[in-house]
């Protein structure tokens, strides 16, 4: 019975509260309820110019680390020369790198191609030892740094590829590709180049 008194007592407080309040109060909270707008989400940057500063000549230094994920600490290092054109007013780009060093003669290419829907670029690249496209890196910048990710197999095991392009000025910049075989936990670098322009070379647009 008491239980029943103290159910009655309460609906009757709040029927009195909900006659009480001011109509223009209960108005208030009624439109605040409908209007507040829902938060909107941050709108994806385009970055169909992130590689508009590479266009043009560079001298390339690279250093390559020998069997990666075995181990190995022995590095070849190549010197050479990087051209770089945009394709469809910056859209995509295509990179012709000609080094030489120790262990030979290098020739490498890479197609960039900017995807409008997902704002993000994938990076697929050749050697003229090889003649076929890698499994493209894929990936955008941030704050300046370029970060690109795949998954692909080495020694018939699935592992990580994560490619870094950082140090950006109008003069030099650097790029470093590293290799994870344990979900992304620790990374082994393997590839890493510095660009410096060329000053005498023009631009190549």
């Amino acid at each position: 019975m008491n239980a029943l008194k103290g159910i009655v007592t309460c609906v009757l407080i709040g029927g009195f509260l909900a006659v009480v309040q001011p109509p223009e109060v209960l108005a208030q909270k009624k439109t605040d309820a409908v209007t507040s707008p829902a938060p909107q989400p941050t709108p994806l940057r385009d970055g169909s110019h992130d590689f508009d500063f590479e266009t043009g000549t560079w001298k390339t230094h690279v250093r390559r680390l020998l069997r990666p994920l075995t181990g190995s600490t022995t590095w070849v290092e190549y010197d050479g020369i990087t051209v770089v054109r945009k394709v469809w007013g910056g859209r995509a780009n295509l990179v012709e790198l000609v080094a030489d060093g120790p262990t030979g003669h290098f020739e490498g290419l890479s197609l960039r191609l900017y995807n409008p829907e997902s704002r993000q670029w994938s990076l697929n690249f050749a050697s003229s030892a090889s003649g076929t496209l890698s499994l493209p890196t894929i990936g955008e910048f941030k704050n300046g740094r370029g970060e690109f990710f795949a998954q692909e197999i080495v020694s018939g095991r699935a592992i990580y590829v994560r490619f870094v392009i950082s140090d950006i000025t109008p003069s030099s910049c650097r790029f470093e590709q590293a290799f994870s075989d344990d979900g992304g936990k620790t990374w082994e670098v393997n590839w890493v180049v510095t660009d410096t322009r060329l000053k005498d070379a023009p631009q190549v647009h």
